[in-house]
């Protein structure tokens, strides 16, 4: 009988690989390993946006993975090529203030990474202590679609200067600056990143003056994606004292935005290098204030947020990006392997005793039926019958594996007890009286 159990064990193990088995296609299918390109939206050619997808793209490739920069008009085209889930961009840098979660579901926010500085510079022939004095001005404000520009109109639009009282101008970056100095344009207010060698240039530059916005805190109350900054008197150069006062100025903010199906392990790689990258002191920002840990316009993705708050988990301090999602998935196999087989180990002594105890029983009915027929007359064959099956009974009990346990003892006693009794049995259907008889 016990011999006759090894096809049901053996069929325990292969139902056990097959559980584990399913498991680790379970596994595969809820933790695929992370895909080794990202394609990020990072605005017009030459932007700061494109800038700094550049940055990310050099500590990406730290760690195999490859960041492809698409350029794009910027603001509305970026949410509309993350919400296309056939235009391949996963992710993108976007500007406060466009739209939110409720308007483009769907996103997840790593946070905000910098400030967009709006500075409207125009030409030191005049002076202009107000938005309102654009009005009439030839003015440059961004490419059509672009998030600068939209900021800038509404900002505009409030100051009473619109496409009917002006001319507002699709120019952008250092295109923008060139018309400006050569006299085609009468003023630009550029969206330029805090840290953008721009803003320095042209403060040096003695043909370009900087309007200090004064009413800027009123305009955060108008649009409250905007912020009101300060560039301190002698920020750009202290021994000259450029600028040569505090100017005010108004500000978005710059997010990354990714889509909610791109894979953890690729928003913690990200959250890795905008932390590298942002987490420094700039013009307008002080160490540690980005990339924040909340924003007010989409949900915040865990995996950045786990990453801001803890660092690197452990698997990723020490050992390479792409081994991280196989081994987290062989120890997830291991863990579903480990809660299948335990409890069958914790059962497989009860139910080795309970084969054990069943093989006992038959052994012991087959030895209650010698006993029974001991009561009986019989004659001489039958009780050498009866002693060929005793043996064969006690050649049985031998293959126990618990063979000096207390079942062996008691059953070995009780085949003795019975031999005994044959023997004496015997002995007399062989005694001359018998015989007689």
């Amino acid at each position: 009988m016990l011999r006759s159990s090894w096809p049901s064990l053996l069929k325990g193990f292969a139902a056990i690989l097959c559980a584990v088995g399913i498991a680790s296609l379970a596994l595969m299918y809820f933790l695929p390993a992370p895909p080794s390109t990202i394609t990020m939206a990072v605005g017009f050619k030459g932007g700061s946006y494109e800038l700094l997808g550049a940055q990310y793209k050099e500590i990406l490739a730290r760690s195999g993975v490859e960041l492809v920069l698409r350029n794009a008009a910027g603001g509305a085209e970026h949410f509309e090529l993350l919400r296309d889930r056939n235009s391949g961009v996963a992710a993108a840098m976007v500007q406060s203030g466009i739209t939110d979660s409720a308007h483009a579901p769907g996103l997840l926010s790593l946070g905000s990474v910098n400030y967009q500085i709006f500075c409207a510079f125009y030409r030191a022939t005049e002076v202009l202590d107000d938005l309102t004095e654009l009005k009439g001005k030839r003015i440059a404000i961004g490419p059509v679609g672009s998030g600068s520009r939209m900021v800038v109109e509404n900002v505009l639009r409030v100051s009473g200067v619109t496409p009917k009282t002006s001319t507002l101008l699709p120019v952008a970056g250092q295109k923008a600056v060139d018309e400006l100095v050569a006299g085609t344009v009468d003023a630009a207010i550029l969206g330029l990143s805090s840290d953008s060698p721009l803003i320095q240039t042209l403060l040096r530059d003695p043909r370009m003056r900087l309007m200090s916005v004064a009413r800027a805190e009123a305009l955060t109350r108008y649009f409250p994606s905007l912020s009101r900054v300060v560039l301190p008197q002698g920020a750009i150069d202290f021994e000259h004292k450029i600028p040569a006062s505090d100017i005010v100025l108004f500000s978005a903010t710059n997010s990354v935005v990714v889509r909610d199906d791109l894979h953890p392990a690729l928003i913690g790689l990200l959250a890795q290098a905008l932390v590298e990258t942002h987490t420094k002191a700039g013009l307008f920002q002080r160490t540690g204030e980005f990339p924040t840990q909340t924003d007010h316009e989409f949900p915040m993705a865990e995996s950045a947020t786990d990453f801001y708050k803890n660092g690197p988990s452990f698997l990723n301090r020490y050992l390479p990006f792409w081994m991280v999602p196989h081994v987290k998935r062989l120890l997830a196999v291991a863990l579903a392997a480990g809660a299948i087989a335990y409890p069958l180990f914790s059962f497989a002594p009860k139910l080795y005793l309970w084969i054990v105890r069943q093989f006992m029983a038959k052994l012991y009915r087959r030895l209650r039926v010698v006993d029974q027929e001991l009561q009986s007359e019989l004659s001489e064959p039958q009780v050498v019958a009866m002693q060929s099956d005793l043996e064969s009974i006690d050649r049985a009990s031998t293959i126990l594996p618990l063979r000096h346990s207390d079942l062996f003892f008691d059953f070995s006693g009780h085949i003795a007890s019975t031999r005994a009794r044959l023997a004496a049995r015997l002995a007399d259907l062989q005694s001359p009286v018998a015989r007689l008889a």
